[in-house]
This record gives C-alpha cells, sequence and structure tokens, in this order.
C-alpha cells in the first residue's frame, strides 16, 4: 500500500459509523489481573517516549491506520461482525498496559476473546470532505493514543456505492506489515459475514507470545555482549547519540520540538523498479541499493564522510508470525564510508558487507542495549533516530487490488526533529513517504534528496537493462 497521511487518502463525503471498544469491555479490563507476559522493549520504550514528551508540555499523535474500499451497498451489520472476527484474530488487540508501583513499571493486561466486543456509533452526514478529515483525524488523535487504552477505532464513511473503511491505532500494537494485510483480510470477513459463513483459518501466532519471548532472550545478555559492544563503539562514532538524517534540515540547537511535513510520491515505474532490483540482486537486493543511493546522495548534499543510519528489519523470524499483528521491528547499525565510496557500485558492495556484518543485531531490542549502555537517552522527540526503510510489499494477499481498493497505509504526521523515510515496493513501481521537519531548509534539502535518489536508481536500471541487452 501507499504511505500516506490521511488528509491524501481521498476520503469522501458520507455518512460516518464509528466503532470502538464498548463499555463493558473497558470495563472488565479495569478489573483484569496483570498478565505475566511482560510488554516486548519496544512497546515499552514507545509508551514510556509518549510519556515523556507529555509531561514537556507537548501532546504528539503518532497512530498508524489503514484505508480502503468495500464497493456496493454495505451491510453495517456484516461489517461490524467482520472487524470483531479480525479484532478477536491478533491477541496484541485486546491488550494493553497501566502503570504499576512506585517505579513506574509497565504491567501488561489481556482480556480473553468472549470478552470483546464492539459498541457502533453513528456520528453522522458529512456532505464537506475537509471537515470530515479533520473529525477522523481529530477522533484518531484522541483514541489511538498510546497513553491511553482501548487505542484503537474503526471506522466507515457509507455512500451509495460503497464505503470507505478507515482505521487507526496505537503504534505499539501494529508495524507497516501489519496494515498492509488488513484490507484482504476484512474483505474475505466481510463477504463470509454476508453470506453467513464462517471462515477457516489457520492459527495465527500471538504478539503477545512473541513480546514473552523475545524479552526473556533480551534479558539473558548483559554488558559484556559482543552485540551490545558494537552498538558502544557505533554510537561513540555518532558522537555519543543515534544518527540522524546528515543533512541540514534548518532546526536550532535546543529549539522546541519543529512540526513536520509529509513527502509522498511515486520513485520509479515497475519496470525501472524491476531493473534496479536485478542490477542490486547480487550485493543483497534492493535495501543495499536504496541505501547505497541514500549514502551517496547525503554525502553530496551535505558532505559527510561517513553515512550511518539505524535500518529497521522485521523480526518476524518463524512462520507463525507471518500473519501476525504486532510490531515486529528492530533496528541494526550501518555505516558507509561515502569518502571512499564514490560511485554506486562501490557504495553498493560497502552496505552489502555491512548489512552481512550486522543485520543479525537487529535482532536484540535497541532499548535493551541502551539500558546496558547506561546511556540516558531521555527522549523529547518520538523518533529517536532517522530511519530509512525499504520494503516489497507485492507479495502481500491482495497487493494486486490495493489501487483498484484506494488502499493505503496511513501515517500521522505531527511534531518531530527526525526524518524518517519509507521506500515501498508496489506492483507499480517504487512508493516514496517521508515524515521531514517542517521548515524551509528541510523541505529543500528532502525534495533535493527525492531527485537525486531518483536520478540514481533510474540511471541504474537503465545502465544495468543496457549491459543486458534488454
Amino acid at each position: 500500500m501507499r504511505m500516506t497521511d490521511i488528509q491524501r487518502c481521498d476520503i469522501r463525503p458520507g455518512r460516518l459509523v464509528e466503532w470502538t471498544l464498548s463499555a463493558a469491555t473497558v470495563a472488565t479490563a479495569a478489573g483484569l489481573p496483570d498478565d505475566a507476559r511482560p510488554p516486548a522493549y519496544i512497546q515499552e520504550s514507545h509508551i514510556r517516549t509518549a510519556r515523556s514528551v507529555r509531561e514537556d508540555g507537548l501532546f504528539v499523535p503518532t497512530w498508524l491506520g489503514a484505508a480502503f474500499d468495500l464497493p456496493g451497498r454495505i451491510d453495517v451489520d456484516a461489517l461490524q461482525e467482520a472487524l470483531r472476527a479480525w479484532t478477536l484474530r491478533h491477541e496484541t488487540l485486546r491488550s494493553g498496559f497501566r502503570w504499576s508501583g512506585p517505579g513506574g513499571e509497565v504491567r501488561r493486561f489481556t482480556l480473553d476473546a468472549d470478552e470483546v466486543s464492539l459498541h457502533r456509533e453513528d456520528a453522522g452526514e458529512f456532505t464537506d470532505a475537509n471537515a470530515l478529515v479533520c473529525h477522523l483525524q481529530q477522533r484518531f488523535d484522541t483514541v489511538a493514543d498510546a497513553l491511553r487504552w482501548p487505542n484503537l477505532i474503526y471506522t466507515a464513511v457509507l455512500r451509495e456505492d460503497g464505503a470507505g473503511v478507515y482505521m487507526a491505532f496505537d503504534h505499539s500494537n501494529v508495524d507497516a506489515y501489519s496494515l498492509y494485510r488488513i484490507p484482504a483480510e476484512i474483505h474475505e470477513l466481510y463477504a463470509a459475514a454476508v453470506e453467513g459463513r464462517c471462515v477457516e483459518h489457520p492459527p495465527v501466532g500471538s504478539y503477545v507470545d512473541f513480546c514473552e519471548a523475545e524479552r526473556a532472550d533480551a534479558d539473558r545478555i548483559d554488558g559484556g555482549h559482543e552485540i551490545v559492544g558494537r552498538w558502544r563503539e557505533f554510537i561513540q562514532r555518532c558522537d555519543g547519540r543515534l544518527p540522524s538524517f546528515p543533512v541540514d534540515l534548518g532546526l536550532e540547537p535546543g529549539g522546541a520540538l519543529p512540526e513536520q511535513r509529509l513527502l509522498r510520491e511515486p520513485l520509479v515505474d515497475a519496470a525501472d523498479a524491476a531493473a534496479f532490483e536485478a542490477y542490486c540482486r547480487p550485493y543483497g537486493g534492493s535495501l543495499a541499493g536504496v541505501l547505497a543511493a541514500t549514502a551517496l546522495v547525503v554525502h553530496e548534499i551535505g558532505g559527510e564522510p561517513v553515512y550511518r543510519t539505524v535500518v529497521p528489519f522485521h523480526t518476524r523470524t518463524r512462520s507463525r508470525w507471518s500473519r501476525s499483528v504486532g510490531w515486529y521491528v528492530g533496528g541494526a547499525p550501518v555505516e558507509v564510508p561515502v569518502e571512499r565510496a564514490r560511485d554506486f557500485p562501490s557504495a553498493l558492495a560497502a552496505v552489502r558487507e555491512a548489512l552481512h556484518a550486522n543485520r543479525r543485531m537487529a535482532r536484540m531490542p535497541l532499548d535493551r542495549v541502551l539500558r546496558l549502555l547506561g546511556a540516558d537517552f531521555r527522549p523529547t522527540s518520538p523518533d529517536l533516530y532517522s530511519i530509512v526503510s525499504y520494503v516489497d510489499a507485492r507479495a502481500v494477499p491482495g497487493a494486486d487490488r490495493w489501487t483498484e481498493l484506494n488502499a493505503y497505509g496511513l501515517l500521522r504526521v505531527s511534531y518531530g526533529d527526525q526524518v524518517c523515510a519509507w521506500v515501498t515496493r508496489l506492483p507499480e513501481g517504487l512508493w516514496f513517504a517521508s515524515r521531514h521537519p517542517d521548515t524551509d531548509v528541510a523541505q529543500k534539502n528532502l525534495r533535493l534528496y527525492v531527485e537525486r535518489l531518483r536520478d540514481v536508481v533510474t540511471g541504474v536500471a537503465r545502465q544495468g537493462a543496457v549491459a543486458r541487452g534488454a
């Protein structure tokens, strides 16, 4: 799905219906004992960061969402049944957190499936698209908040020719891949509900179970572990901080957290994306290619001799997590000595070497490493570092219908001093989306980055196609 914000996902007016977890569900949750399964380190870091930023006096929404169409006259009861069935399939969506004890520990609670019900609210007719978008963003900001529970909301805008479905979740429950699977799964469940039949699915692995297993593994290491030492050295080479995007963003040192702007657009078409992948495949594929191109471009713009970044990787290492909703993401440090790798093949080889050496480090939660380093990273921004992410989403069930169904992954663009960029391989080509500080300097340099990134990808693709005699 194309990543965008709620202002740019083609919402049309209609009658708005909203679903949240019911008051009875919330009351039951309030009386539950603690779940012995702890939060993942990434979840706890996210919640503590949200609280820290809130204590500094700034409300920074960080939800993610999905948007897609359902064609034809809508059976609202069947849609509700589909949404509830999908929610019950994924245990993390009926699990939440609360603060406990004088030390401010984060404790989990989890509802049984039969204790979960949805409350439906008719929010009325909207005739103006802008008013509807503003209402949805306000509702998503309020409900899908890291510091409350429940922190998910489902909505549908009903029209004569169908409905637009818009769903939002606090980031602690979902990653991009979780969002990619939603349109096809809801379509399948909705069709079954309309027809009065059941959908048989193999069991879906629980992200709550994954959190427990991942945390147990992470807690077995100490400060003398090799991975901790390698992160220590990397952070030292970053002047004691996690890396930012190495171009001028027009920020004042010590200034207030800036508002952000979204930049999103097609990068290259399907033919150039395929040719670029073919050229880069011996070096690790398009991920390595995007990082190599980025290293060259940011060196050209900012002049840094070494490009340092934290590369996100999924942690769905076993098949039972493949269909599971959750935040299955870790990070690995990568360094590209651009001053010595002045052309694309040299940069590509350097990225391949760095990924080969460090990729497995993404399986160790970075927040665990930071605790062992004793580093005081009191977060003042929801993003601890800048990222450039690459995902090939073409194999996701239903990806071939995303354009037809007007399907998008939704980002909340609010405040932040980092650059977060996502390059997604779709059936129609490569799609680029980024959140960056809303300054004139950042806008100019991010625009330059995207244009030069496109130039490099296109040049490599066409050079490779000529070399192959295509």
